[in-house]
């Protein structure tokens, strides 16, 4: 066990158009502990008495990258089955338990990870550690109820993916961009492959991927550290590791060809997206990334909103964002237009704004704006005990290591604007984008 205090210290300013002035200086502390069981769990706590609530996250190393082709959707469909029951809270009864007492609960599934997370008040802890550790092992598995989820899932596919235009594009987006990464299949999976999963399918997918050796817990909030560790110890420490499979994926090769994508969908004006191969989460390039997305096409005074919306009129909104995660991902500029708007005009527009971004460039007070942007929605993100909590699990998962939540801020603080456009240079290029569009019927 190991005891790490990380204290970042920032000073940074802020441009506006009269003048620079000089924030106070910002303060991140966070006291975490951080210690392994034998079965392999990872375990962070952080003591914060300010509220008499804790923050309990139980993230598995799975996501949708870790299934097969076929099979589609599992990693996301435990999200459901997780809350039907275990051994000791069967019938839903963790849920009525926890809703009892106050607490609120919730799960998600990336590309990379599954998190399941409870907000409770402190004094019901013990009550969560053993719902929790009895659900990582002795999950109950009823194909009625595989039956009746199965449908619900579906029925969520239809409405997030099928029916919706953004979804529609995102699922497209990695699609297109992806051949042969498993990125390339969508985390709720395809409706042929949520018919076709089996009890079996189930309960090989969770004896694999459900284990302590698999698995990062986070206890944030009013709790103490040694009680703590006792409670986890007792509940935690005779459930067996598993032998995990070998995780290797076949990495994308770099694009040399526009690729296109045309949706028909019952729609009054197009939209579209422009959308590149980007960086892994954590190296350099992501972080110019981030920068660089802000400047294009975050808010109201970013260059894409001045051009499309304001001066050309040709949209209704634009955004861009860089999706970085724990491998390669995407790059993607997202432009609603107006009734009637020139498919060809929107796309020429789009393209001289990143043209500018390759050939000059970004002045300072661009940069500056944009990284004090980045900065208080980082730090806004840091404020509640949730916030805290998911930030520790999301970087112990993704890096293996938690202290990258305290070295993120003085990376952006380095980016330059030459990394900017050297960044735009080797992932922008026309020859390595992918166009998708959603088309009138």
């Amino acid at each position: 066990m190991k005891k790490f205090s990380v204290l970042l210290f920032i000073t940074f300013f802020v441009c506006s158009v009269q003048a620079t002035t000089k924030m106070p200086e910002l303060n991140l502390e966070f006291d975490v502990v951080k210690y392994k069981l034998k079965n392999g769990l990872t375990v962070l706590l952080y003591e914060d008495h300010s509220l008499p609530i804790i923050s309990y996250h139980q993230w598995f190393k799975v996501g949708s990258k870790d299934e097969q082709p076929g099979l589609t959707g599992l990693a996301h469909f435990f999200e459901h089955l997780m809350f039907k029951g275990s051994t000791k809270y069967p019938n839903g009864s963790f849920d009525k338990k926890l809703k009892a007492n106050g607490g609120s609960n919730n799960a998600f599934t990336s590309l990379d990870y599954t998190g399941y997370f409870e907000n409770i008040p402190s004094d019901k802890l013990e009550f969560i550690i053993d719902a929790e550790s009895d659900r990582m092992v002795n999950l109950i598995f009823n194909q009625k109820q595989i039956n009746s989820e199965r449908e619900v899932v579906k029925e969520e596919r239809r409405m997030r993916t099928e029916n919706s235009v953004r979804g529609a594009i995102w699922e497209a987006t990695f699609k297109t961009v992806f051949k042969v990464h498993p990125y390339k299949w969508p985390v709720i999976g395809s409706m042929k492959d949520l018919n076709r999963a089996t009890l079996q399918d189930f309960k090989d997918f969770y004896r694999t991927f459900y284990a302590p050796n698999n698995a990062v817990i986070v206890v944030a909030g009013d709790i103490n550290i040694e009680k703590t560790k006792k409670m986890i110890h007792k509940k935690y420490a005779h459930l067996p590791a598993q032998k995990l499979p070998e995780k290797k994926y076949k990495q994308e090769p770099t694009q040399k060809g526009q690729r296109n994508t045309v949706l028909k969908k019952n729609v009054q004006s197009p939209s579209l997206s422009v959308v590149f191969q980007a960086p892994k989460v954590g190296e350099d390039d992501a972080y110019a990334f981030d920068l660089l997305s802000n400047i294009l096409g975050s808010g109201p005074s970013s260059r894409l909103n001045k051009r499309m919306v304001y001066k050309e009129q040709v949209a209704t909104s634009v955004s861009s964002f860089a999706y970085t995660p724990q491998e390669p991902g995407v790059f993607s500029v997202s432009v609603s237009g107006k009734p009637g708007a020139s498919r060809d005009k929107l796309k020429r527009s789009v393209f001289g704004e990143l043209y500018k971004l390759r050939k000059k460039k970004v002045s300072e007070k661009e940069l500056e704006k944009a990284k004090n942007q980045i900065m208080f929605d980082y730090v806004d993100n840091l404020k509640t005990i949730h916030g805290k909590a998911r930030a520790l699990a999301s970087s112990e998962i993704l890096f293996g290591d938690y202290k990258f939540i305290f070295k993120d801020i003085s990376k952006y603080l380095s980016i330059t604007s030459e990394q900017i456009q050297l960044v735009a240079n080797k992932y922008l290029k026309p020859e390595q984008r992918s166009i998708i569009e959603v088309l009138p019927k």
